[in-house]
């Protein structure tokens, strides 16, 4: 059964960032960090609008100078409960929500495409998010590197920073290469609009705040996550190191 409603894009974007400062606004390319991903997600064809939500007059003004719209918000612990605030707000008439992650401006389209899809296609599903194969040992063992198991059909199990499943029997370089049993959780999100709000209200779980990941909240208050594949992510952009990259990228992409 069809959700009804549009489907509504947010990204929420705040100022500051602890290992690159201001990076949502670092412009060496020509334009805006934040730009590209608003870019990308204004190419999903299932999405009807595509919002910034940011607690920054300088984020908003550019967003605006973009041809982009941004909502201003409170102060927030998390992008969640920003997005949230907004859809609150002035999404109405929304059935489905994207959390959209600003610092990865090589987002795919179609990767959104498919989690609104899932969401669509299946009413049983509160929320979809998505995972690609882990296929190298330093990915696996980052605590950084988010990893999901699921049931047969694609529904998340758990999610951990900790490499799982666990293999007692083989090493795992013998297992990275076609089945491998390992996936890295990639935080791009479609939510039910009822359940983004209901989410929200809820406090911290106690695997949350064990793990630190937002998404056992849902999880433990017994949602039903769907789980998308793609073979590749979006580099999301967190370092000096990162940001350089990038800019070599899209230089290649020009010349």
């Amino acid at each position: 059964m069809e959700t009804p409603g549009p489907a509504v894009g947010v990204i929420p974007a705040r100022l500051e960032s602890t290992r690159l400062p201001r990076k949502l606004l670092l412009a060496e390319t020509g334009r805006v960090l934040l730009e590209y991903a608003w870019r990308a997600a204004s190419r999903a064809r299932t999405l009807d609008e595509v919002i910034v939500a940011t607690d920054s007059q300088e984020i908003a003004g550019a967003v605006r100078g973009f041809g982009g719209r941004a909502e201003l918000t409170g102060e927030h612990a998390s992008g969640t409960d920003r997005v949230a605030e907004v859809v609150r707000r002035c999404c109405d008439e929304a059935g489905i929500i994207v959390n959209i992650q600003g610092d990865e401006p090589e987002l795919e389209p179609d990767h959104i495409d498919g989690l609104v899809d899932s969401l669509r296609a299946e009413a049983a599903l509160q929320m979809a998010t998505l995972a690609c194969p882990i296929r190298d040992r330093r990915t696996l063992e980052d605590s950084s590197c988010v990893k999901v198991v699921t049931t047969v059909d694609g529904r998340a199990l758990y999610f951990s920073r900790h490499p799982i499943p666990f293999v007692r029997d083989q090493s795992p370089e013998s297992l990275f290469e076609d089945t491998t049993p390992w996936m890295l959780h990639v935080g791009l999100y479609a939510y039910r609009r009822e359940f983004l709000l209901e989410l929200a209200s809820l406090p911290a779980s106690p695997l949350e705040e064990l793990e630190r990941l937002e998404q056992l909240r849902a999880l433990q208050h017994g949602a039903a996550i769907g789980v998308s594949v793609a073979e590749h992510s979006a580099v999301g952009i967190d370092t000096p190191e990162d940001y350089a990259r990038f800019i070599a990228r899209v230089k290649s992409y020009a010349a």
